[in-house]
């Protein structure tokens, strides 16, 4: 049900229980896990891509296996722990993380779809935190990531109306990056990620790592960040050699791959 393939400096997680729109299983949600750690800890992995399969990304948690009255404090923590638990370790990586979304991305999809570092996505798709509706509160990180990315207000609409988001709506919102229909979602998504293992590593860990430490940090804390992490910039083979090219005039090691606007 999580499927894992590394091609091309690729590690792509990928959701697939179609028939349940990719509801999260509590064997899934542990595998999901597993899956984002082992990307994470693979020197091969250059880029992390999650995405699900069929129509939809990902329903959130199975309702099937909701147990309403049955968990206490502590059973219901180690229920939810993995899936937050993946999502954390998704902003903390310092590898990029590129999220194909189609169709639903409700509940925990939503908040996983929240915690990459570029999100594809097609009109169709929709995100919902739909928490509410079954009388529960935002999980993987969700609470974290969406009033930053959406702002206070559009945040708190989503969370309180659990109103379905579509896709143009999210561009405007800030959550998706960019839109591709439906039959070239995968293919875009994929044609980022490749492009994304040709960034400077170095560069990108402490430039990702700086990123969210300045969503609890101070000017002077963050100037001091910047400077202590140029310094080592400074220093790596790729920026020595991304400096020659400049000068000689030779093609980039990184360009973005640029949309095609037919």
């Amino acid at each position: 049900m999580i499927e894992y393939s590394l091609a091309q400096g690729v590690g792509h997680i990928r959701l697939n229980r179609p028939a349940k729109r990719n509801a999260l299983s509590l064997d899934m949600r542990t595998a999901l896990w597993e899956a984002i750690a082992r990307a994470g800890k693979d020197d091969e992995v250059r880029v992390v891509l999650l995405s699900g399969a069929g129509e939809h990304f990902c329903a959130g948690g199975d309702i099937g296996e909701m147990r309403p009255g049955e968990l206490d404090a502590e059973a219901g923590r180690d229920r939810i722990a993995p899936v937050s638990k993946g999502a954390q370790s998704l902003l903390e990586t310092t590898k990029p993380v590129v999220v194909a979304v189609d169709g639903c991305a409700y509940g925990a999809g939503c908040s996983l779809a929240l915690a990459a570092d570029f999100v594809v996505a097609t009109e169709r798709a929709r995100f919902c935190m739909s928490f509410l509706r079954l009388g529960l509160i935002p999980d993987a990180c969700g609470l974290f990531t969406l009033p930053r990315v959406v702002g206070w207000l559009r945040a708190k609409d989503m969370l309180y109306s659990t109103r379905a988001v579509g896709g143009s709506e999210a561009l405007e919102y800030g959550m998706v990056n960019e839109l591709a229909a439906p039959e070239a979602l995968q293919a875009r998504a994929r044609e980022i990620a490749l492009a994304m293992t040709n960034l400077p590593r170095t560069a990108f860990a402490l430039m990702k790592t700086a990123m969210l430490r300045s969503m609890s940090s101070d000017l002077g804390a963050m100037a001091d960040t910047e400077m202590a992490g140029q310094a080592i910039a400074y220093s790596t083979a790729y920026h020595e050699d991304a400096v020659k090219r400049l000068r000689s005039g030779s093609p980039s090691l990184y360009s973005w791959p640029v949309k095609n606007a037919g």
